[in-house]
């Protein structure tokens, strides 16, 4: 042990004789001693000190670095959140309508319900013309020609139809709801000054001036709203709304035939008025567009013939042109055809019109449901093609000779036309954008109408002139030319291919 770092040691080791420095040197120590020890603390303190306070610095340093780092994430975070939402903002204003549909749920199919109402009283009307046409024939207007008489629905049709091109553009800007809400009073209007109307000119004007312009804003928006909602399932809802059209020709020819005898050819059209009134009310509460108009809608010319410049689009018109003159031609005629060319009893023209167009609803529904699946080409090419085959084995040979056959081909030609006017539609969004649907809508029928606007009237005359049969034969030829221009057409939309199992 090192004796010089132990006191008591060195006092142990020393001389028992020098007793005096020895107590002298003890008291020395002893008073040295606690002075040392308080030097000792204070150091010691004094140390601690100086590390406590370098340790609540370098702490608070720390803190404050901490504080400062979480302050500048803070900031940093709130910029990032910033611009996200306005990434967000941006994506919501950029998100294009045509990359997501409903395809269903309440909204959607209130809507179609909304072009179920509108289109019973406008296109039922429509396609349930030729009841009027040969009660006019036969009383009011009996001292005019078929032929002239043909010119009242002729021009109803033509104008219902072709005004599509100035009202289709306007939806496209607008929306439906003002649309179909003057094209709901204006034909209400039509309807109960028709039951007025007692002269050839009057009836031009009334029903078909007026009655055409307001028609052609409740078809033409009727059918360009559910195009909003749906596009794998286009074809089946169109099909569903134009099912409204052939109810109404189902219901009206059955309505009139009771009316008619019961109360008057003036009360029968203010008892469909009342009905109208109702479908109109419901109707305009429950139409809604989805996609909002846009500016580049609303820069866009109202009338674009460019859109003619699509091969596909115009050789599917010069179709469409063909099936109106069938359609038309057919439905407005077939009553007269069943009373002049025939020994059939006079009811007969009522319950053609009523069983073409019942049978139409189930043609609307059903072509449309496979039409989503196979495609919608596909299936109007396989419809036109059945619907040409019965008007060649049944109303050619034995149309005037049978009435049994010419019952079944009723039900046949309104299964197919049904079809018909459920496809086309369908098939025009095909080629077109939701937003633009009016637009190319309108515009196909502004040509298609020009068919609807002689066809009735030529018919008439061609019953007149040469027999039924040659009529029905002309009406097959037409179907004929159709059916080639929408091969065409098909072949267009497969980038000029002839492909037979493809989906289109």
């Amino acid at each position: 042990m090192d004796v010089t770092a132990n006191p008591v040691v060195q006092l142990q080791d020393m001389p028992s004789g020098s007793g005096a420095n020895a107590h002298a040197h003890a008291h020395a120590h002893a008073h040295a001693e606690p002075e040392e020890l308080w030097t000792g603390i204070k150091r010691t303190i004094s140390r601690k000190t100086k590390d406590s306070y370098k340790s609540d610095r370098s702490a608070s340093r720390h803190e404050d670095d901490l504080e400062s780092h979480n302050r500048a994430r803070a900031d940093s975070q709130r910029v990032n959140n910033k611009n996200n939402n306005e990434d967000e903002e941006e994506g919501a204003i950029s998100i294009d309508a045509e990359s997501s549909f409903p395809e269903g749920g309440l909204r959607a199919w209130l809507v179609v319900t909304s072009a179920w109402l509108l289109l019973f009283p406008s296109f039922g009307f429509m396609v349930s013309i030729g009841t009027l046409q040969d009660y006019w024939a036969q009383n009011q207007l009996s001292n005019y020609s078929v032929r002239d008489v043909g010119w009242i629905p002729s021009v109803f049709v033509y104008l219902s139809l072709g005004l599509g091109i100035w009202i289709g553009p306007l939806f496209d800007r607008y929306g439906p709801r003002w649309i179909a809400l003057i094209g709901s009073v204006g034909y209400l209007i039509m309807v109960f000054l028709l039951a007025e109307c007692k002269t050839f000119w009057q009836m031009v004007l009334c029903c078909g001036v007026l009655g055409g312009a307001t028609g052609a804003m409740l078809t033409t928006t009727s059918l360009a709203v559910v195009a909003h909602w749906f596009k794998a399932r286009r074809a089946l809802s169109q099909g569903i709304a134009m099912v409204g059209s052939s109810c109404g020709g189902l219901v009206i020819p059955l309505i009139l035939k009771t009316t008619l005898p019961r109360y008057g050819y003036a009360w029968s059209l203010r008892i469909l008025g009342f009905i109208f009134a109702a479908c109109f009310i419901a109707g305009n509460i429950l139409i809604r567009a989805r996609i909002p108009p846009t500016a580049a809608a609303k820069k866009k010319a109202i009338v674009s013939l460019s859109i003619f410049g699509d091969l596909r689009f115009s050789l599917f018109t010069i179709s469409v042109f063909g099936f109106e003159v069938v359609l038309f031609g057919g439905l407005g005629i077939l009553p007269t055809y069943a009373t002049l060319s025939t020994d059939f009893p006079p009811d007969t023209g009522f319950y053609l019109i009523a069983m073409l167009n019942g049978v139409s609803c189930l043609g609307r529904i059903i072509p449309g449901y496979f039409a989503d699946k196979i495609g919608r080409f596909n299936t109007l090419l396989v419809m036109i093609v059945v619907t040409l085959l019965f008007m060649l084995t049944l109303w050619l040979p034995l149309g005037n000779t049978s009435l049994p056959a010419l019952y079944a081909f009723s039900a046949f030609f309104g299964f197919g036309t049904g079809s018909w006017m459920a496809l086309v539609p369908a098939c025009i969004g095909q080629l077109c954008r939701a937003d633009e649907f009016g637009r190319y809508y309108g515009s196909m029928y502004f040509i298609a109408s020009l068919a609807t606007l002689v066809c009735i009237p030529i018919s008439g005359q061609l019953v007149q002139s040469v027999g039924p049969r040659p009529m029905v034969a002309f009406f097959c030829a037409v179907l004929g030319l159709s059916l080639l221009s929408f091969t065409w057409s098909r072949w267009a939309c497969l980038g000029r291919r002839w492909v037979i199992r493809e989906k289109v």
